[in-house]
């Protein structure tokens, strides 16, 4: 019974990764400009990518290996937002345009104003 629950939950996660990733992949080929895309790939792609992880893990019924899962699970949601964030940033400052519909470049904001000497 518990191993029947337990390949229930596995299914679910790799099915909701799947999900996630899927959608991380039409967000890059739907979304309008490059700060779109990257957003998308990087909140979708990760979350997608370690549900399938975590999956694998607890499908292997064994803590190093699941422990090693885990371990990678941490390091994607701490990386992924600040490669992210400095990849959009080093976009920015290469010209790449926002689309129309965006509201407010705050990065354009702050490298119009003066850099505060000390």
């Amino acid at each position: 019974m518990l191993d029947l629950v337990l390949a229930l939950i596995v299914a679910l996660m790799l099915v909701a990764g799947g999900v996630f990733t899927f959608l991380a992949a039409l967000g890059i080929v739907r979304l309008p400009d490059v700060y779109t895309r990257m957003h998308a790939a990087s909140k979708a792609g990760t979350v997608g990518s370690g549900l399938m992880l975590l999956a694998a893990g607890m499908h292997s019924f064994d803590v190093a290996i699941f422990t090693r899962a885990l371990a990678g699970f941490v390091f994607f949601v701490l990386t992924a937002p600040v490669a992210a964030h400095l990849v959009a940033k080093a976009a920015h400052a290469a010209g790449y345009r926002l689309t129309r519909l965006t509201v407010m470049d705050d990065m354009r904001e702050s490298r119009e104003r003066p850099a505060k000497k000390r």
